[in-house]
């Protein structure tokens, strides 16, 4: 890394970044510079750092319809239609509902935290329960998330451009892939200009095929109803497909994390916009399983309808359906009207894939390595990743694949929303987020085991380890587990692994005047805002969470041997702008 961090006017809100310490005549240069990408924070976007008030300029509102903006995708549709298909209309519909409400209720704390402190889902889960490396795995598990939803999205974007124009869809999933990537590579501002521009379009197209339906079709959804399935399920309710079938729905929950990756720019709340700002957090972070639901039972509809003219397999990808159900009205339109709708929906959604990506690996990376080149690299990474699985063609393992990764899946959600909804309020955890490797035992048994005990345990009963019932109910497992023992293991251990000591910066019991008040770290000669500096016996002084984690040489001084003293540290600036 050669060049130095660099201060420029922000244009705007997506271009807003954190005052620059100048150095003064003769003094000596940084002890850290980043390289260009990772110091542009327009476009790292504060990967790997909390969120500065500075860089949190837009409103609620705006903040919330581009996280909503990001969940176009027709994988729900995908998903929705192989569960109805697979176990009966009746079983399917109860498995999507069940499904919907845990979602719901397991993102609202998370989402909540990660507004409210301005931290990604990563951040969130170091502080609730899993520690500084605890938490590594965790990024792999949401990285996964990322590249497996980006193929199955991709999947159905090639899918269309096959049938509108004959891309052969091996060169189609290429393409899905590299169409993201200028985009991406912009960071916020250009996400959020991409949903806004792309929404009108979406909501159309989204929209206009149920119309048609409704009036050419009004008795479907009687027999819709009434649908047994096409593996011989049934139409009446199944206890074991009610199982597999909300263990494939619950792959989705992690969703929560993407989200997350919008709401930690929500603007801090205060009593002029406290009701807009819960309303903004509700509908953003959780809310969005509420149209995702909606999706999945519509586009088993759609698929329904389109069954008998277009055949199982054609009726689970999502553009079939579309055309299928234009078709009445708009003739030899339907087809390029489908496809334009479905590659807009793909788009929306694989940047948030793309963008969310690159932040896991980011923070996964920056812990193994102690490097950070900044996030936009491992846009490759992801992009690599997802390509492969869409070659390999696992969109025909579709439910498969989510049943066993959902497992995984709920039992770091239900952890995390253990610690934050339980043993916060019960006194066993820390009443704030505390995200920075200098104040953070390595590994927190209370989450971080939790999730490794009911992951293990359900994806053992997932392969039929303990009979037919515990297969279908294995993500139950994972679910109850965690959220019985996060609590339990923090009250055992008295809560003695989430700080390794107090942080006398920002800490709870620390009056702060002004949160936006920063201080110059003594490593990369950068001011940052006081949440996410850290007192530093190794430099005398304060350093930043990022070059605190990109350390390798400090031992751990700070943890592993404190001196009971706090760090002498200058004054904090308060910003006038």
């Amino acid at each position: 890394m050669t060049d130095t961090t660099v201060g420029r006017e922000p244009t705007g809100p997506a271009d807003a970044m954190p005052p620059v310490a100048e150095p003064e005549a003769g003094s000596a240069p940084p002890r850290r510079s980043y390289a260009k990408m990772a110091a542009d924070e327009s476009r790292e976007d504060y990967s790997l750092r909390y969120a500065p008030h500075s860089f949190r300029r837009w409103s609620p509102t705006m903040v919330a319809s581009t996280a909503l903006g990001g969940i176009a995708y027709l994988a729900d549709f995908a998903i929705g239609a192989s569960i109805v298909f697979t176990y009966g209309f009746t079983s399917g519909l109860a498995s999507i509902l069940c499904a919907a409400t845990i979602i719901f209720v397991t993102g609202i704390p998370i989402a909540r935290a990660c507004a409210r402190y301005g931290l990604d889902m990563d951040l969130v889960t170091r502080g609730a329960g899993f520690g500084y490396f605890g938490s590594t795995l965790t990024s792999l598990i949401y990285a996964s998330f990322t590249f497996i939803f980006f193929a199955l999205e991709g999947s159905i974007m090639a899918q269309a451009m096959h049938q509108a124009v004959g891309l052969p869809v091996e060169i189609g999933y290429l393409v899905t892939t590299l169409i993201v990537i200028p985009i991406v590579f912009r960071g916020m501002g250009a996400l959020a200009k991409v949903q806004a521009w792309t929404q009108p379009v979406w909501l159309i197209g989204m929209v206009l095929p149920f119309v048609v339906l409704a009036f050419e079709a009004p008795d479907a959804w009687g027999a819709f109803g009434s649908f047994g399935g096409t593996e011989g399920a049934g139409s009446g309710f199944s206890w074991i497909g009610f199982g597999l079938g909300t263990g494939v729905a619950l792959s989705l929950i992690a969703q929560i994390g993407e989200q997350a990756d919008y709401l930690r720019f929500m603007p801090a709340r205060t009593e002029q916009n406290r009701r807009r700002w819960n309303l903004a957090v509700l509908a953003a972070g959780p809310g969005w399983v509420v149209i995702g639901a909606a999706k999945q039972l519509g586009g088993a509809f759609l698929a329904f309808v389109a069954l008998a003219a277009v055949g199982k397999t054609h009726a689970l990808e999502p553009v079939a359906p579309q055309i299928e159900a234009l078709k009445p009205w708009l003739g030899s339109v339907a087809l390029p009207a489908a496809a334009l709708f479905v590659i807009v929906s793909q788009i929306k959604i694989n940047v948030t894939n793309a963008y969310s990506g690159s932040l896991s690996w980011s923070n996964f990376f920056s812990r193994v390595t102690h490097r950070h080149p900044g996030r936009v690299w491992y846009i490759f990474l992801n992009l690599a990743i997802a390509l492969t699985l869409m070659e390999m063609n696992m969109f025909a393992a579709l439910n498969k694949l989510l049943g066993f990764y959902s497992n995984v899946g709920i039992a770091w959600i239900t952890a995390v929303a253990a610690d934050l909804v339980i043993n916060k309020r019960a006194g066993w955890s820390p009443k704030y987020i505390e995200f920075k490797r200098a104040y953070l035992h390595a590994v927190n048994p209370a989450g971080f085991g939790a999730m490794v005990i009911a992951s293990t345990v359900s994806i053992l009963a997932f392969f039929g380890l303990f009979g037919r019932y515990a297969e279908a109910f294995s993500t139950f497992i994972a679910a109850g587990l965690a959220l019985v023992l996060c609590p339990l293991i923090a009250w055992a251990t008295k809560g003695r692994y989430y700080l390794a000591r107090p942080n006398p910066v920002n800490g709870p019991h620390v009056p702060v005047p002004d949160v936006t008040a920063t201080h110059t770290c003594g490593v990369c000669a950068t001011a940052y805002e006081l949440p996410d500096i850290a007192d530093c016996p190794v430099q005398a002084g304060p350093i930043c969470s990022l070059c605190c984690s990109l350390d390798a040489d400090c031992g751990d001084v700070c943890r592993k041997a404190p001196t009971g003293e706090p760090v002498l540290m200058p004054l904090p600036t308060v910003r006038t702008d």
